[in-house]
């Protein structure tokens, strides 16, 4: 008996709150750390509002960077990861996936060595798993004031004590029998939790942003990411019925202009994927050319006190693919001055040479985009990685931004096949912004999708990643260096191994960036030279920030498996064998 007794403890007393342990000495974090957070904290998922993924800790530097040590490892529950881990005054906070069977945890961690100081666990409805696959696809968590913010798979958004991970509020957002996911993970701004999610299940009703205040878990408003009929764009959609209006905010959170007072977020494709299947078989149902199914593949920007849409600005209308314009948006100031030898489409009306506040965007089908950030007025695109027939636009109307769509790529009856460039090629794992080179540094890969028409399917298509062809395979994936006020690009880094890895940026002049092939990489920022490099135990994914804690710059980076998007690359890579199922995190400095 006394054995039974023991056991039980060890195991009912793993998913019992860690009430003794707590942060010593805590710090709340207030609005003005978020504005302006301190250059050895990382407070959101991008370290601040404009998504720059750009720290300015220069201890690890061109000059030093190949000693670099492993600190310290940590191994994580078994499943899926996607998480970018948080970092305030010398506490690491992250999401921990399948801690127990049907749990997933977030836990506070010290820094400098890994040692657990609270771990909160939620457990999920035995039958979660039969609607919401990957349980842990929590790609962030928020910090403010002296709360931690957790947007859970079984649709609740939860607020933790920082200092102890006790439950402070929960919310209930959705019901998850309808299959809706909160991927993005939560972001304060303006004292407000948002978040948003994907809807392919519940209707319309399901496709949303929502505003929380951080304080007390209260609904404050909701953005819906689709118009309804009588609202402004709601004729854009053919006649659909409003329940069946869909289009997701299932990637990364927003960006924020504190002083415009705007925040900018990415809207996802509508659903099923093909045309046809959304209208009854007509894929001519809804227009060729933007506005086309607002505000799928859009970026809206919104005012964060009341959600009320500015503008926005739709870069793929009436998707046929699959093609999400959904992940980050990254806000600059830059000379525009776009080279007419390096960029597509330029808007002729623009003066030459003017600073102007931007907001720049790469999308999972490629293209990079560039529109002013004060009222969405296109400035210049042009197609990425590459530049070819397949591409999933045809034109933009250069004066206006209108966008049309490939015709030729549509599938127009039950059989059609087509191939359609590109297919994630830059996803959920996000870029980063180096302002000494004034150039954004985005991973790609170089993949298009073999697409039939299968009407009868749930989606209406069969979709095949391939490899784009002609193309060179030990040149599969990389990172461009893109130069923002001109739009000239190079290849900053080719290889034939995919990876999910976020770049990350430094004052150091160094770009780290890890792959699906286990290396984690530091180049310089400048030439593009491997300057630093190391193997880990499984594929690197999202996650990597730098922090200090005590006057000491860290570098941080989570192994795991990453969502359905996230290890389709892994079977057009060149001889890769990945390791699966190895989830931890590690963290390297100087000696």
């Amino acid at each position: 008996m006394l054995r039974i007794l023991l056991f039980a403890i060890l195991i009912f007393g793993a998913l019992a709150p860690r009430a003794a342990a707590q942060v010593q000495n805590f710090k709340p974090v207030t609005r003005e750390m978020l504005l302006n957070p301190p250059p050895g904290d990382w407070l959101m998922f991008s370290r601040t509002y404009d998504n720059r993924r750009f720290s300015p800790l220069d201890q690890i530097n061109r000059q030093n960077v190949a000693n670099l040590k492993t600190v310290w490892v940590r191994g994580l529950g078994p499943g899926v990861h996607e998480n970018i881990p948080l970092v305030h005054d010398g506490v690491l906070y992250l999401v921990n996936p399948g801690v127990a069977p049907d749990t997933t945890g977030i836990q506070a961690l010290d820094a400098t060595n890994g040692n657990l100081i609270w771990e909160y666990q939620r457990k999920f409805p035995s039958d979660l798993r039969n609607y919401v696959g990957n349980v842990a696809r929590a790609r962030t968590l928020a910090i403010f004031e002296g709360l931690v913010f957790y947007a859970t798979p079984d649709g609740f958004m939860v607020g933790l004590d920082a200092r102890t991970g006790q439950v402070r509020w929960e919310t209930k957002l959705h019901d998850y029998k309808t299959t809706t996911q909160q991927t993005p993970g939560p972001m304060v701004i303006e004292g407000k939790v948002l978040s948003g999610r994907g809807c392919s299940g519940g209707g319309r009703v399901n496709c949303n942003i929502i505003a929380l205040d951080a304080r007390t878990g209260k609904l404050t408003y909701t953005v819906y990411t689709t118009a309804a009929p009588g609202e402004p764009g709601g004729d854009t959609w053919g006649g659909l019925p409003e329940d069946l209006r869909t289009a997701s905010a299932w990637g990364l959170p927003g960006a924020y202009d504190p002083v415009r007072r705007l925040i900018y977020w990415g809207i996802g494709n509508s659903s099923p994927h093909t045309r046809m299947k959304r209208h009854n078989g007509n894929p001519d149902a809804i227009p060729r050319s933007a506005p086309s199914e607002l505000y799928s593949n859009s970026t809206v920007a919104f005012d964060p006190d009341t959600g009320k849409l500015a503008w926005y600005y739709q870069y793929l209308p009436g998707d046929d693919w699959d093609a999400d314009h959904v992940q980050e948006r990254v806000l600059l100031r830059t000379v525009v001055d776009p080279d007419p030898g390096a960029v597509k489409w330029i808007n002729p009306s623009i003066p030459r040479a003017q600073e102007r506040d931007i907001v720049v965007t790469v999308g999972e089908p490629g293209g990079i985009w560039a529109l002013d950030r004060q009222n969405g007025q296109f400035l210049w695109a042009m197609p990425f990685p590459y530049d070819v027939p397949e591409f999933h636009l045809s034109r933009i109307d250069v004066e206006t931004g209108k966008t049309y769509i490939n015709w030729d790529s549509v599938l127009k009856h039950d059989g059609d096949r087509h191939l359609m460039c590109f297919q994630d090629t830059k996803s959920y794992w996000p870029m980063a912004y180096h302002p000494g080179q004034n150039s954004i540094y985005v991973p790609y890969h170089d993949q298009c999708s073999d697409i039939t028409a299968v009407q009868s399917s749930a989606n209406g298509d069969r979709r095949v990643a391939v490899r784009r062809p002609g193309s060179d395979p030990n040149k599969y994936a990389g990172i461009a260096k893109v130069n923002v006020a001109t739009g000239r690009l190079e290849r900053f880094y080719e290889s034939p191994h995919p990876g999910n890895g976020a770049v990350l940026a430094t004052a150091g002049d160094l770009i780290f960036w890890g792959d699906m092939n286990r290396r984690l990489r530091a180049f310089d920022v400048e030439s593009g030279k491997i300057l630093w490099e190391t193997i880990l135990g499984g594929i690197i994914q999202m996650s990597t920030i730098t922090y200090s804690v005590n006057g000491k710059q860290y570098l941080a980076v989570m192994t795991g498996d990453g969502g359905p998007g996230g290890v389709q690359p892994l079977t057009l890579a060149t001889n890769l064998k990945p390791v699966r199922g190895h989830n931890s995190v590690y963290v390297f400095a100087l000696p």
